[in-house]
């Protein structure tokens, strides 16, 4: 079993360093069903993990120079406080109980079809937004919107540990059409390790992280980020995501059947 765990670490870990996506959508749901741990542990074990292994891939990121920090620094005035209020929120109504739990196991599914749609949309999203430059917003209603983005994405991965990846460069898309695929991953890397790592501190107080899981994930997907974010430039962006998609579409039907 910890043989596993290690090779899925690395699997998921080289998918996000490779686009930027992928770790909550897989990692949680890949806990919940194929080995079996509950919702609330998932989601917990996950955000842990997410936090490291982001850390990772952000330096290879930065020393590819595809990190814009002020976009960074604007989402996390949103995300950090929206994942403190979240874990507050899942404390009062019982982050442990088994009907939050089954909301939690929905959460993850809805999530995880944002997911989908968001990969699937993204690039034309890009191409429209950028054949289309009246319609991108700047300034003050540029930074506000990416306040207000980061606050829905922190409460959003607080609840299910999904959607700093794939939503969150969604977003950056339509925000910031002329950024490259590569600094779209980076950035988006970069402002899910505070945020990540505020909400699995959220689940380490209500008591919902595995140790034990979490060293064994974090034993394969640290070499598996920083792989993958050092080639993120050399692999088709294009066939990754139909995969992506593909196994997340199967993963959420079966969280809900």
């Amino acid at each position: 079993m910890s043989v596993s765990y290690i090779v899925s670490g690395f699997a998921v870990g080289l998918l996000v360093g490779l686009t930027g996506v992928g770790g909550g959508s897989l990692m949680t749901p890949l806990l919940t069903l194929l080995f079996g741990v509950s919702p609330t542990v998932a989601v917990g074990t996950d955000l842990a993990f997410a936090s490291a292994t982001k850390v990772a891939g952000t330096f290879a990121h930065r020393y590819r120079g595809n990190v814009h920090w002020n976009i960074v620094r604007q989402l996390c005035i949103g995300a950090l406080p929206a994942a403190v209020l979240t874990t507050l929120t899942l404390k009062y109504f019982g982050g442990l109980d088994k009907e939050v739990g089954q909301i939690i196991r929905y959460s993850i599914a809805g999530s995880v079809m944002l997911t989908v749609i968001a990969l699937m949309f993204r690039t034309r999203l890009q191409n429209w937004m950028s054949a289309h430059p009246n319609r991108q917003i700047h300034g003050t209603k540029l930074v506000t919107a990416t306040i207000v983005s980061g606050a829905i994405l922190g409460t959003l991965v607080t609840i299910s540990s999904i959607g700093a990846g794939a939503i969150g460069a969604t977003i950056l898309v339509l925000l910031y059409p002329r950024l490259s695929p590569a600094e779209i991953a980076g950035t988006d890397i970069a402002y899910a390790v505070p945020l990540t790592a505020i909400a699995a501190l959220g689940h380490w107080w209500l008591g919902s992280i595995n140790w034990e899981l979490l060293a064994m994930l974090l034993l394969g997907s640290v070499p598996g980020i920083t792989l993958g974010s050092l080639v993120s430039k050399a692999i088709p962006e294009k066939v990754l995501r139909v995969l992506l998609a593909s196994v997340l579409t199967t993963v959420a039907v079966k969280l809900v059947f």
